[in-house]
């Protein structure tokens, strides 16, 4: 993908949330505490798996990067959980509602607009570095990986949830938009599943773009599109998809279709033996060491 069309892509996808801000459909009347407290039942019901991963509980007195906090629910567990917590988002709406939810509930986030794949922090800067569902609608979620390496202290962790092929999710778009059309579930996916060109990757996919890190592990759960628990959007209004919702057999789902969830959980560490963590180390403060090859 050349610079342009990768500049044009990134100004879609802020486009598109700036317009539908990540979970705004579950934020019901005002934007007051109540309406926010009310988002955050709502989002840890239909992912109820969220804290367990991103392990809110023993994060007092981490440093944290939150890569796309969409409208702050999981970024303000951090604050509540007293984690020394800054967070990104592309999508400047999105970033004012997040400071919004955390200025009512009464903490002062640390809060900018800005690109997972060039973030304006020094390396070896967190302890945790967490995105969920963030990296693969960026047009380069590589290089998202590779920010989020860099940024994290020696021993630090990356929390990263991403999107599986193939997935229940990605059947039903395919059946809906791709089947009669001569398109692959991937291909489907990529075009119609949110912002556009959101990647999907297999789990062997995930260990290739995990280079750099130990310890990786890889979780694999349904979403709430998986199940259609989640509030069908506009684009999901028909009869038939009315019907869909109210007939599927969730049950018989969660027992038989586990290796199709479509969220991948990732975790892992960086090296503690990294080479260009010690150099950066070695330099701070310094600038003028290895200027013009001398030390």
């Amino acid at each position: 993908m050349s610079s342009a069309q990768s500049s044009q892509l990134k100004d879609e996808v802020q486009d598109f949330w700036n317009a539908e801000p990540c979970g705004s459909r579950y934020l019901e009347g005002a934007e007051n505490f109540e309406a926010f407290d009310a988002h955050a039942r709502s989002r840890y019901a239909l992912e109820p798996h969220i804290s367990q991963f991103a392990k809110f509980s023993l994060a007092r007195g981490l440093r944290v990067l939150e890569i796309g906090v969409g409208m702050g629910a999981d970024y303000l567990e951090w604050l509540r959980a007293g984690a020394d917590a800054t967070g990104i988002d592309l999508s400047a709406i999105s970033i004012e509602r997040a400071k919004r939810r955390c200025v009512l509930a009464g903490y002062e986030p640390d809060l900018r607009v800005a690109d997972a794949e060039r973030l304006p922090f020094a390396a070896d800067t967190f302890d945790v570095v967490y995105s969920y569902g963030v990296m693969h609608h960026s047009p380069h979620p590589e290089q998202c990986l590779r920010e989020a390496r860099r940024v994290l202290k020696p021993g630090g962790e990356p929390r990263i949830m991403l999107y599986h092929h193939p997935s229940l999710t990605g059947m039903m778009l395919w059946l809906r938009y791709g089947a009669w059309r001569g398109k692959s579930m991937r291909r489907t996916v990529f075009d119609h599943l949110e912002s556009p060109e959101t990647k999907t990757y297999t789990k062997a996919e995930v260990r290739a773009l995990m280079q750099g890190f130990e310890s990786v592990d890889i979780q694999q759960v349904f979403s709430p599109g998986d199940l259609l628990l989640n509030a069908p959007s506009a684009r999901f209004q028909s009869a038939v998809c009315r019907l869909a919702w109210k007939l599927y057999p969730r049950f018989l789902v969660r027992k038989f279709s586990g290796p199709w969830g479509l969220f991948l959980l990732i975790s892992g560490r960086k090296p503690r033996g990294d080479e260009v963590s010690r150099l950066n180390a070695r330099c701070q403060g310094h600038p003028q060491i290895y200027l013009n090859g001398h030390n």
